[in-house]
């Protein structure tokens, strides 16, 4: 049997470019991870457990492999924790290797960056704990920050993502015409893995010509288990179990859609 001949796109040619590569390419998430916790105990004792294991040291090790990833060079990193809870790390990048000056300032973030801000938060009348992570990722030149897409939604539980992608601003090639993308995009989907996708709902909302792209991710199938903190599934009656996973499918619909649906 003669194996199935595969018709390939010949890629684009590179674009000659008369200096530095001047578009920028953002790449931003919101990562939602829901869980329910019946006792306000066992509420407290989750932001206590999520807030710890996304603190700013685990962050910072996660944006440092971003850096990895993309082919960035890291040239400063700031990081902080925050009482009563969350956390934030900032890293300044570059994409050729930068000695950087002691007096470097966060105000140069305008160009290229890694950050990530954490927020833990709880509904104590339904028992519903949500754990949101913002993340940017903004590259300035030739790297591409879509190349750290799998490996953040990958390192965090995430039941929902928003993502956005952006590229802005105009490079120019040796005969001085503008280019304002240079690469091959139409949907933020073709960039995460087919395993992945496979688990989640997915809609796009994009503008071509604008060069903005939306994607919507929300895990299809909630395996109560998974959700529950501080109370195992026995402790639950069938009639118990039916209503926390409706109270958990509404609360990520409702993120999911960024509006209030049920009442």
């Amino acid at each position: 049997m003669c194996a199935k001949k595969v018709t390939r796109t010949k890629r684009p040619k590179k674009i000659k470019l008369r200096g530095f590569n001047n578009l920028t390419k953002t790449l931003s998430f919101n990562i939602y991870d829901i869980c329910y916790a019946k006792a306000p105990q066992s509420r407290k004792e989750y932001l206590e457990y999520i807030d710890e294991e996304y603190n700013a040291e685990r962050l910072e090790k996660i944006l440092c492999e971003v850096s990895d990833i993309i082919g960035a060079n890291v040239l400063n990193i700031s990081s902080q924790d925050y009482d009563p809870m969350g956390a934030s790390v900032t890293v300044l990048i570059a994409e050729e290797p930068v000695d950087p000056k002691p007096d470097q300032v966060l105000a140069h973030l305008d160009k290229s960056h890694l950050c990530i801000h954490t927020y833990p938060e709880t509904d104590s009348k339904l028992g519903i704990s949500t754990f949101r992570v913002d993340v940017d990722v903004s590259t300035c030149g030739k790297i591409s920050p879509l190349k750290a897409l799998n490996h953040l939604i990958e390192s965090f539980e995430s039941d929902i993502v928003l993502m956005d992608y952006k590229v802005r601003g105009f490079t120019r090639d040796v005969r001085g015409k503008k280019h304002y993308i240079d690469h091959s995009i139409h949907s933020i989907q073709q960039y995460i893995k087919r395993s992945t996708l496979a688990l989640y709902d997915c809609v796009d909302i994009n503008i071509y010509q604008e060069n903005l792209f939306h994607t919507k991710m929300l895990l299809k199938d909630v395996e109560l288990e998974k959700y529950l903190f501080g109370t195992a599934m026995q402790d639950f009656s069938d009639a118990e179990k039916t209503r926390v996973r409706e109270l958990l499918r509404r609360e990520m619909t409702e993120i999911f859609y960024s509006k209030n649906i049920f009442k």
